[in-house]
């Protein structure tokens, strides 16, 4: 229930043809406080509600619950959800023994693409593809919760 899950920026789209896997993903924040965050997703044809706890102070590590629900009602309770949904696609590239999931943000946050990797420890190593960008795992900026209440086209410019 420990997630560790490292975040990049992307340099390229180059990362499109190298994926095995691609979804549509709406998802939306049922509580978007970083100490808890509760969201509702919607992952081509199945529905999912997740709990996140607060991450650790190097952003690497969070608590994470995640359960799937039935579809019907995963669409119902995404129109309780925050203001900001996101709409996203997800990108699966196989890299060495690990899988990045890339996401290319539509809506609100056109433009913005994060690459995130999870790992079974802080210290676990791994390849960085050419297409992989700077790190922000740290920054809270990239997190959908945040981006769900400040959209990318508001803040793209001070990067």
């Amino acid at each position: 229930m420990i997630e560790i899950e490292r975040k990049f920026s992307i340099k390229s789209e180059a990362f499109k043809l190298l994926a095995f896997a691609k979804h549509e993903i709406a998802q939306g924040y049922l509580n978007s406080d970083p100490e808890r965050t509760v969201r509702i997703r919607i992952k081509e044809n199945k529905g999912y509600l997740t709990i996140k706890g607060k991450g650790t102070d190097s952003g690497m590590s969070r608590f994470e619950w995640e359960k799937e629900i039935d579809l019907e009602e995963a669409k119902a309770v995404l129109k309780l959800s925050e203001k900001g949904a996101i709409s996203k696609t997800r990108y699966e590239v196989q890299v060495g023994k690990h899988v990045y999931e890339i996401d290319e943000f539509h809506g609100e946050n056109e433009g913005l693409f994060i690459a995130e990797i999870e790992l079974s420890s802080e210290n676990e190593t791994f390849e960085k593809p050419d297409w992989l960008g700077e790190e922000r795992t740290n920054d809270e900026r990239f997190y959908n919760a945040y981006l769900s209440q400040n959209p990318y086209k508001n803040w793209k410019n001070n990067l």
